[in-house]
């Protein structure tokens, strides 16, 4: 294209991004490849913008307008969000109705002014991150997990706390840290279990191990732990042999479903989003086998909002899908209607269920900014497209989390018998402080 061709290309899109600003009523500005601003502002206070950082951005979308090609161009960085985050950004996203708001736009300049786009040459380059988009299955699960949790150790220790807990905080006041919020988790979840000295624990999923060296140091349990990720294993491993647990602790690199013996005490932690739907009647019955009559075990997971039909429920938004394409390959999240009658269904009693989407919301939300933080350091370990997908993925769920489009909770169940529990008359000994 000519200097002139460019030129005029550049006004037009000026045009249409004026348009849109002022129609849809936006409070940060768009900056173009060329630097310039619209709308024009030296506003100090308001630096928020979205940036197009070459005139192909604009060609993708209108031949591709989907999110899938919005998460494309934020990662390959031809989208950029400057002066803000995508906190920011959010909060600012337009109010009132999509509907209302699309009929208030003038479609023909619109068009007069974008429609030459359509044809320009664009060297597309799709995103391309090792293990993205493989399927689920039984063959895949290991490489679906090693895919999300393999990235590095040291990548997750730059926004995890500490323990390097990476599943939902518990917060028994906003204002505390991510560290005293994820002790607090730990503690409550102990509690729940009824942990005692001598008990048997097995965690499904142990991550790096946080849950199982806390419940052996401070409750007095033996505890197996089983990881699919070789970085969570080695690291795991390292912590339990400094904190000298090594008589009391063990992770193994194993498929749950391949364990033997029976535990009085299972716990599940973030893990069962992994295990897919179609495979839930193995992953219950395998549960209920491992246990203990009478044993305790407490299920840990997101869900979505129930519907008033399957067939509604199964229907996922695009922001879904592409949680599950770029993050988390082969998930799936049921909801707690589900939960608890596939739980009844297959031996269970069930005695409690409490919701922490709030506190899921702000444990991502604490996540995000740390790694912000640390961008740099970020992309030193793990490459810029990683980074950009982990912020994304971070401050996406938190979002989700805070506007109730995801719930996560934790259930209490025993292993069914006839005749009493053994469960506690009631739940005081939940909120008691401290630990043994």
């Amino acid at each position: 294209m000519s200097v002139m061709g460019q030129d005029r290309s550049l006004e037009s899109v000026r045009k249409a991004l004026s348009h849109l600003h002022e129609k849809l009523g936006l409070d940060f500005s768009f900056q173009l490849w060329d630097d310039s601003l619209i709308p024009p502002s030296d506003d100090e206070k308001n630096k928020l913008r979205l940036a197009l950082t070459d005139r192909t951005v604009l060609t993708r979308l209108l031949r591709r307008p989907k999110l899938k090609t919005v998460i494309d161009l934020y990662l390959s960085g031809g989208l950029d969000i400057r002066g803000g985050t995508l906190f920011d950004l959010a909060e600012r996203r337009p109010k009132g109705k999509t509907k209302k708001l699309i009929r208030s736009l003038n479609k023909s300049l619109l068009l007069r002014n974008l429609f030459p786009l359509l044809f320009a040459r664009t060297d597309q380059q799709n995103v391309q991150l090792d293990g993205q988009g493989e399927t689920s299955g039984r063959g895949s699960k290991q490489n679906d997990i090693a895919y999300h949790y393999d990235v590095s150790n040291r990548f997750y220790e730059l926004f995890l706390d500490p323990e390097m807990v990476y599943t939902c905080g518990y917060f028994t006041d906003w204002s505390n840290d991510l560290a005293q919020a994820q002790r607090d988790k730990l503690d409550m979840i102990c509690r729940k279990l009824r942990l005692k000295p001598g008990d048997r624990l097995l965690d499904i999923g142990c991550g790096w191990g946080a849950l199982i060296c806390h419940a052996a140091a401070h409750y007095g349990v033996t505890a197996v732990g089983v990881t699919l990720s070789e970085e969570q294993l080695t690291l795991a491993r390292k912590r339990i042999k400094e904190r000298g647990l090594e008589d009391k602790v063990s992770v193994e690199l194993k498929d749950f479903r391949l364990l033997e013996g029976t535990f009085d005490k299972i716990s599940s932690i973030g893990m069962f989003e992994h295990v897919g739907i179609e495979n839930h009647r193995e992953y219950y019955l395998t549960v209920n086998r491992l246990l203990e009559p009478r044993g305790i075990y407490l299920h840990h997971a997101i869900t979505r909002r129930g519907k008033t039909s399957d067939a509604k429920f199964n229907r996922k938004r695009p922001e879904y899908n592409s949680m599950l394409k770029y993050i988390f390959p082969g998930a799936e999240v049921d909801h707690i209607g589900m939960t608890a009658r596939n739980l009844e269904a297959h031996g269970f009693e069930v005695h409690d269920v409490e919701a922490w989407r709030e506190h899921y919301a702000r444990t991502t939300e604490l996540w995000a900014r740390r790694l912000m933080e640390r961008k740099e350091e970020a992309i030193a370990e793990a490459g810029e497209e990683r980074y950009r997908l982990w912020v994304l993925y971070l401050t996406g769920v938190s979002l989700a989390f805070t506007r109730g489009t995801l719930n996560i909770f934790q259930t209490v169940a025993t292993k069914r018998t006839k005749g009493l529990s053994g469960m506690p008359p009631t739940r005081s000994d939940l909120y008691k402080t401290g630990h043994d």
